[in-house]
């Protein structure tokens, strides 16, 4: 089976720049799902829509020498810019392929974790989607995601411009045929796929003008404002007023900014 799907945010020097910076933020949490997952030694894994294999570097740490990643990823730019990295680090078990889980040609019942991060939101049908990835679990094997269930997204003081930017930023993943509130619908969608679910709790981070979450929301913002205003998402006025907005809270100290949801969400294998 294949579908298409479109990753908004695209690959390139400057989105790669960004991802960076997003793990440096969200890594952490990211970590502490796989610590109640209990990833570790010798666990076979696979990284579902890599990139950059960011994760999948982490995930080679927790597995060792005996261990294995796979980073599942089409973009050129970003499976290229891996393997330069496996090479400099000297990783004989981590290994990049191309494709997606609609085209991919994957071993059955091979691995102990399959992984998506940011991913499945993108995605019209995560049934779909989730269903050739199943097949190549182990029984027992998991499979973990983290992404969206998009409330929470609020800079305070608000009432400025820049309260117009989560509904915009929302409209603009539908406009892509992906669904920012994914991670309601994802526990329901392992019960088809009959995966007990094991794990399923928000994430949300906050912080003032120096943090790095609102640094992350901020480099978000100045890539995808341009892009909202090309698809007619917002008025090049709004986003002018939105980010002159967003300048004036950086300048306040007391200004807060609380992420979106992000969910973990696992289930098991039987």
């Amino acid at each position: 089976m294949t579908q298409d799907y479109e990753y908004l945010l695209g690959d390139g020097d400057a989105e790669l720049d960004r991802l960076k910076f997003q793990h440096v933020v969200w890594g952490p949490v990211t970590e502490r799902f796989f610590d109640r997952l209990g990833v570790g030694s010798g666990w076979k894994c696979l990284d579902v829509g890599a990139g950059p294999g960011l994760v999948s570097m982490d995930i080679r740490k927790r597995v060792g020498e005996t261990g294995e990643v796979t980073a599942l990823e089409p973009s050129a730019y970003y499976r290229e810019w891996f393997q330069g990295e496996i090479h400099r680090l000297g990783w004989k078990n981590v290994r990049v392929q191309e494709g997606t889980s609609f085209d991919a040609q994957l071993p059955r019942e091979h691995f102990d974790l399959v992984f998506i991060r940011w991913v499945i939101g993108f995605v019209p049908d995560p049934k779909s989607f989730l269903e050739p990835l199943v097949s190549t679990l182990k029984p027992n094997g998991i499979v973990a995601i983290q992404d969206y269930v998009h409330e929470g997204c609020v800079l305070f003081p608000n009432g400025g411009a820049w309260d117009l930017f989560p509904d915009a930023m929302r409209k603009w993943w539908r406009a892509g045929g992906g669904d920012p509130y994914v991670g309601v619908k994802l526990p329901a969608v392992m019960r088809e796929l009959n995966l007990k679910v094991i794990d399923y709790r928000p994430n949300t981070l906050s912080g003032g003008p120096d943090s790095p979450v609102m640094e992350w929301i901020g480099r978000f913002q100045a890539s995808q404002l341009p892009v909202m205003v090309e698809k007619g998402l917002v008025t090049q006025s709004q986003a002018d007023a939105i980010t002159r907005d967003w300048r004036g809270h950086q300048q306040d100290p007391d200004a807060v900014f609380f992420s979106p949801f992000v969910m973990d969400v696992a289930g098991r294998k039987a």
